[in-house]
């Protein structure tokens, strides 16, 4: 257990050098993963997916998960929060206080980032993920990457790139048909107003999945700095993404799935990030 003195002088430390890497507002570079971090990437998840050779640890029993959830939470969420107020001290109203939640109900392994009625941001984790995180790292990772989300206003993109997107398309079928007008003056336009609508939600679809790669890619570079500030491994922790996923969003929450790159690129691009961290630091 690191003391209270090293920890901050790490945070402050790692938020230094995040904060070189914003290339617009909340927009941080993500490195890119060279050969050799692909290659180790692909045997770290050769490993995971073979039982006898995994590091990550066994599946906890239920009452042991929940606790080992708790103490992360507990170490992991100051950390993450004055690592949100850093990136966005130009923004006095942005609201770092996220409000970590277990969501109960759902059925299926997931972690998730959203916003209540009132705009707070929230942080949920499904049961059976907490109950699949086989150590401390892969939920301190998984917690930094959602945090990560937040930090980096991805919700908000998302829904200005689907407008954007709607506008659009919306505009080019309106233009094809006023062409198709002037061509036929009596043509039917019965179906106009329909097709203008399909254009507009086919658009908001595209629009709204246009950068998600990049964006979990983005959350997981941040995860890692987060994960690496608070104490914790995140290339350890990344090894999560070795098993298989098997949830999605819903009702407007980004996943820690998402629409994601191979979850081996996942891996490399936190090797690399990891990798940066480890360059900057001074030698001992």
């Amino acid at each position: 257990m690191t003391s209270s003195t090293t920890r901050t002088a790490r945070i402050g430390g790692l938020l230094a050098l995040l904060g070189t890497l914003g290339a617009c507002g909340t927009t941080y570079d993500v490195p890119i993963a060279g050969e050799a971090e692909m290659g180790q990437a692909r045997a770290m998840f050769a490993q995971e997916q073979n039982p006898e050779q995994a590091v990550s640890g066994k599946r906890l029993s239920g009452g042991m998960a929940v606790s080992q959830y708790l103490d992360v939470v507990k170490r992991v969420e100051p950390v993450a929060e004055q690592f949100c107020r850093s990136q966005t001290a130009d923004k006095p109203a942005f609201n770092c206080d996220v409000h970590i939640v277990i969501d109960d109900r759902a059925p299926y392994r997931n972690a998730f980032q959203t916003y209540d009625e009132n705009g707070v941001p929230i942080v949920g984790f499904t049961l059976p993920m907490i109950a699949d995180a086989r150590n401390p790292d892969e939920l301190a990772f998984v917690l930094g990457h959602e945090f990560g989300h937040h930090i980096a206003e991805h919700m908000k993109k998302q829904q200005q790139q689907a407008m954007a997107g709607a506008l659009i398309l919306g505009a080019v079928a309106a233009y094809g048909q006023a062409q198709a007008n002037v061509n036929n003056p009596y043509r039917s336009t019965a179906q106009d107003q329909r097709v203008i609508q399909n254009g507009m939600a086919l658009g908001a679809g595209l629009g709204s999945m246009a950068y998600s790669q990049t964006f979990e890619l983005e959350s997981d570079v941040l995860g890692t700095y987060i994960a690496k500030a608070a104490g914790y491994d995140p290339v350890r922790g990344a090894r999560f993404f070795a098993r298989p996923e098997d949830a999605h969003a819903e009702g407007g929450a980004l996943s820690f799935w998402g629409t994601h790159p191979p979850s081996e690129r996942r891996l490399a691009t936190v090797l690399a990030a990891n990798a940066r961290i480890q360059a900057a630091q001074p030698s001992n």
